[in-house]
């Protein structure tokens, strides 16, 4: 399993993971890019509350799409029930 210690929001970050350094960076820039735009709010929050706010709204993503996901699945088991 590969290593990766990459600088993240200012904290330096060691873990291991399956995924590939491509998605890890990929990851990496979409936690970036999140975080710059709770931050543009032009409210002074600390790092500590915009990493929670973060968290939350990563948290509400992921949510989302295992709902869409199971709704697919339930709207393709129709389907294939239909077709045989």
């Amino acid at each position: 399993m590969p290593r990766y210690t990459l600088p993240i929001l200012g904290l330096e970050i060691a873990f291991k993971t399956d995924a590939d350094a491509g998605r890890v960076n990929a990851a990496k820039a979409y936690v970036e890019e999140l975080f710059t735009r709770l931050n543009q709010g032009g409210k002074n929050l600390s790092k500590e509350k915009l990493l929670t706010v973060l968290a939350l709204s990563l948290a509400d993503e992921t949510l989302l799409s295992r709902q869409k996901l199971k709704d697919l699945e339930a709207k393709l088991g129709t389907l294939l029930a239909k077709a045989g």
